[in-house]
């Protein structure tokens, strides 16, 4: 089974180091291992907690798609999308702040941070804080369970949203899946030497402290004038200097070799001055982001063709988005009945509601088909087809054979298997208890059909 891993960032503004080197880089790292589902997405949900500027929260929005793209990532392999393209999220995001308990809310960091600073200026603890800034971890576990992601890379201090979505999974598991587990617990993976980088005044580096140093943005000029705006203490030139406790070392070891890092630190140990040091930091830094610069610049003049990639991995992501959310409406109530239900009896002229076929036609030109259950929600899509004509005789040969023995699985995900191949796929194979429920809603849909 594959490993899922999902990671993004809020698009408040332009990306820079602390976010290439904090997530980026190594959730495109994790996503060319083998095994890995990769998951990556623009929380531009969460940018709307932080930013009232539209205009501003449009322009990061594109300029991170384009960072993503030009630093490695292969929409190809990954599912690359926007966080407001899956309406599933702020659904889901809704469920489970109903299962979400006030006091655990109380608890996290960057709430508790607003009231001590109002506490701090003897104003009412509360001042200026909004239900998105108090309910924000409720959405971060959206954005995570919606997927079921097993690991998502955080820096140090996104640990404790990680483990409130956890406490949220177990809560909506216990309170709705009556023996099955909807969600699965992930896990924050945060690279200990680098996953939070000092900005130019020793903070983290964060476009709220204003204090950061750019990514592509400006070029290797904008990026020299940053560091050297960094603060360093008055030791002179030859005097030795405190590698460990330099910020300019902590953003060298970020980019650099072991051997490289060593022979920094030795330097700086034997007296190197801080200018010589801030221009071996700007060197080593521009080996890796020059070669991804052009690129960028080439995406960023050229929108239409983000926003393609965009929305290919949004259709990607409600694939799996959707079957989950269906299921999850039936735990909490909100199925649909069949219209004679709905009604309150058959009554004169109303049709019973009852699963059927649906063709379409994919991207790509070719033939496809969904089986939808009485209730509306997707069973199943099939594989894509170059004649239509085989495509209905699929269709035809499932609902006039045998329904039981067909379900099975196919790459981590509920399928159809005739003569040994899959035909079609259902969702994401959640647990032996999930899938056997699936199997049985699928086998009553085809035996319906065949009755006709």
């Amino acid at each position: 089974m594959n490993t899922r891993v999902l990671t993004g960032i809020t698009t408040t503004g332009t990306p820079h180091l602390g976010n290439y080197v904090g997530a980026i880089r190594p959730a495109i790292a994790a996503s060319t291992q083998p095994g890995v589902d990769a998951f990556f997405f623009l929380a531009d949900y969460h940018a709307l907690i932080k930013c009232d500027d539209p205009a501003r929260i449009a322009r990061s929005r594109l300029e991170l798609a384009a960072t993503w793209l030009a630093a490695g990532l292969d929409p190809e392999r990954v599912t690359f999308y926007r966080q407001s393209d899956v309406p599933e999220i702020p659904e889901l995001c809704w469920m489970l702040t109903c299962v979400t308990s006030k006091g655990l809310m109380n608890r996290a960091h960057a709430y508790k941070a607003s009231v001590d600073q109002n506490e701090a200026k003897g104003v009412d603890p509360d001042d200026g804080v909004t239900m998105g800034l108090f309910s924000y971890p409720v959405l971060m576990a959206a954005d995570i369970l919606m997927f079921n992601a097993h690991k998502v890379p955080v820096g140090r201090d996104q640990v404790q949203h990680l483990e409130m979505a956890r406490d949220i999974a177990q809560r909506f598991n216990h309170l709705y899946g009556g023996g099955r587990e909807f969600f699965v617990l992930p896990e924050a993976v945060v690279e200990e030497d680098v996953a939070t980088l000092p900005g130019l005044d020793g903070r983290k580096m964060s476009k709220s402290y204003n204090n950061t140093i750019p990514l592509f943005e400006g070029g290797a000029k904008a990026l020299r004038a940053a560091v050297m705006r960094i603060v360093t203490d008055s030791r002179e030139p030859g005097e030795p200097k405190d590698a460990e406790g330099s910020h300019l070392y902590t953003l060298y070891r970020a980019f650099a070799a072991p051997d490289e890092t060593a022979a920094f630190r030795r330097e700086l140990e034997a007296g190197m001055g801080w200018g010589d040091a801030k221009e071996a930091l700007c060197a080593r830094i521009e080996r890796d982001l020059a070669p991804m610069r052009g690129r960028y610049a080439e995406l960023m003049a050229d929108p239409d063709r983000i926003e393609d990639i965009l929305q290919a991995g949004a259709a990607k992501a409600r694939k799996l988005a959707s079957p989950l959310m269906a299921e999850l409406r039936a735990a909490v109530g909100l199925r649909n009945r069949p219209a004679a239900a709905a009604g309150g009896g058959a009554g004169k002229g109303r049709k019973q509601a009852r699963a059927r076929f649906v063709s379409f036609r994919d991207e790509d030109g070719r033939f496809r088909f969904r089986l939808l259950a009485a209730e509306g929600d997707e069973l199943l899509v099939s594989v894509p087809y170059a004649d239509p004509k085989e495509a209905g005789a699929m269709t035809r040969r499932l609902q006039s054979g045998p329904a039981a023995g067909l379900a099975g699985q196919d790459d981590g995900r509920c399928a159809v298997l005739l003569d040994g191949r899959a035909v079609a796929h259902g969702p994401a194979a959640a647990g032996e208890a999930a899938q056997a429920a699936w199997a049985g809603r699928l086998a009553q849909a085809l035996e319906s059909l065949g009755k006709e």
